[in-house]
């Protein structure tokens, strides 16, 4: 087992825990935390497969920006755990979930499917790495949805900055 291996299957294991962490946890900052760790953790993973972009926007976007929208909304909620409230049957359902992810793995683990992609990695590094085979085709084939989407971000941001200023001024 080569270093990359080990340290892919920690950061993989950590993540499986930390997300285990964020919904068993009954304070939702707590919850918060552990997601940002769990982010943290899946970035690792990226940069190991030599997903280096991908690792970036992970925490950029999800441990940063999304993480922190949501410790913004549970403070402004000021959601108390006595509002959490259990049914009858969550631990029926939580358990048959739980088995049907455990199937899942063990067929994955089973069936080798890791090692039918392996090839993968070398054919990005000689196309230059990912960051360059996505901006390729970010900006050749995918061109016209990529300025779609961003003239509706913009769009977007200004009705956010209108309304916003129209509800100061009331």
């Amino acid at each position: 087992m080569s270093w990359s291996q080990l340290f892919f299957y920690v950061f993989a294991v950590l993540a499986v825990i930390m997300s285990l962490m964020v919904v068993t946890r009954r304070k939702a900052v707590h919850s918060a935390i552990f997601l940002i760790l769990a982010f943290i953790c899946f970035a690792a993973t990226y940069v190991i497969m030599n997903a280096e972009l991908l690792a970036a926007i992970q925490v950029l976007v999800y441990a940063g920006g999304v993480v922190g929208l949501i410790i913004f909304v549970i403070m402004l909620v000021k959601a108390e755990e006595d509002e959490v409230k259990q049914t009858h049957g969550q631990w029926i359902i939580a358990a048959f979930v739980a088995l049907l992810l455990v199937v899942e793995v063990a067929f994955v683990l089973l069936s080798n499917l890791a090692q039918k992609t392996g090839g993968l990695a070398a054919k990005m590094a000689q196309a230059g790495g990912n960051t360059e085979a996505v901006g390729v085709v970010l900006y050749t084939k995918y061109l016209f949805p990529f300025e779609v989407a961003s003239i509706l971000l913009l769009a977007a941001m200004i009705g956010a900055i209108v309304l916003a200023k129209y509800k100061l001024e009331r």
